[in-house]
């Protein structure tokens, strides 16, 4: 496949360039390949996806699987393995430290309480929290875990994943209601989806709890799938608020992805 071999050639360039590993290179793209996947794929599938050659990949997944970052199936696929579970929640928590000063950025410019969070598989989590300054005040546990479709977040996350993508999503999750006026019907989220798309950020109206609005917008190009968002009664979060709010949502969320590249890239030198 034309587009296979491109991308072999592509992930050859950097380990020619910075003097990397070339085997510790395509072990990480298999396992990104995997997670893309649903976190469990075969051998030919891996082969098709990434151009490289079975024996190759064969190689590569006895090594990952000894190390324990992969496991094979009783059905001879492999899935991702119980190993990643620690570095993944070692990360998130990194993440969500370097976060922090943008948010408290967040809680200075618009006086509410600001968050960061993820899409973890199917789930919402919640990695860091900065809490307004107002006695009255949202709050939502770092580390909680919430279903997409009744939160900004979730939305500002979904915006841009294909239909059938979101569709398949519901089906695993449900849709149950956390409130009278949460979306519970795939054609009604996906609709609040086209929204988000048009606006450029997401609301969550009395959704996930009466009384509390929050908008999110997500952080672009960030190395997972990650959003701000701000929280607050929903006499203080208004519409005219939502007008002068959202462009500081957006310049913080440009601004956190600029600083998290510059970590990955420092990271990598």
């Amino acid at each position: 496949m034309p587009t296979s071999s491109a991308s072999t050639t592509d992930a050859a360039k950097p380990a020619a360039a910075s003097g990397g590993v070339q085997s510790l290179e395509r072990a990480f793209d298999l396992l990104e390949r995997m997670a893309d996947a649903g976190g469990e794929v075969g051998l030919s599938e891996l082969s098709a996806s990434s151009g490289l050659p079975l024996p190759t990949i064969h190689r590569l997944m006895r090594t990952l699987v000894a190390c324990g970052y992969v496991r094979q199936q009783p059905n001879r696929r492999y899935a991702l393995g119980p190993r990643l579970i620690r570095l993944g929640e070692s990360a998130s928590r990194l993440l969500g430290t370097w976060a922090r000063p943008y948010l408290a950025r967040l809680v200075e410019e618009t006086g509410e309480t600001a968050n960061m969070a993820l899409l973890d598989g199917d789930e919402i989590v919640y990695v860091a929290q900065v809490p307004s300054k107002h006695s009255m005040r949202m709050f939502t546990e770092v580390g909680r875990r919430v279903l997409p479709h009744s939160t900004g977040v979730g939305k500002a996350l979904l915006a841009h994943t294909p239909p059938e993508e979101v569709r398949a999503l519901l089906a695993r999750t449900g849709m149950p209601a956390a409130t009278e006026k949460t979306i519970t019907t795939p054609e009604g989220f996906l609709d609040a989806l086209a929204l988000v798309r048009d606006a450029g950020y997401a609301v969550d109206d009395n959704e996930q709890e009466i009384g509390v609005r929050r908008l999110a917008v997500p952080v672009p190009n960030s190395p997972t799938a990650a959003a701000i968002s701000i929280s607050g009664p929903a006499g203080r979060v208004t519409e005219a608020a939502t007008e002068k709010i959202v462009p500081i949502l957006q310049q913080v969320a440009e601004e956190l992805s600029t600083a998290l590249a510059n970590t990955a890239g420092n990271g990598g030198a």
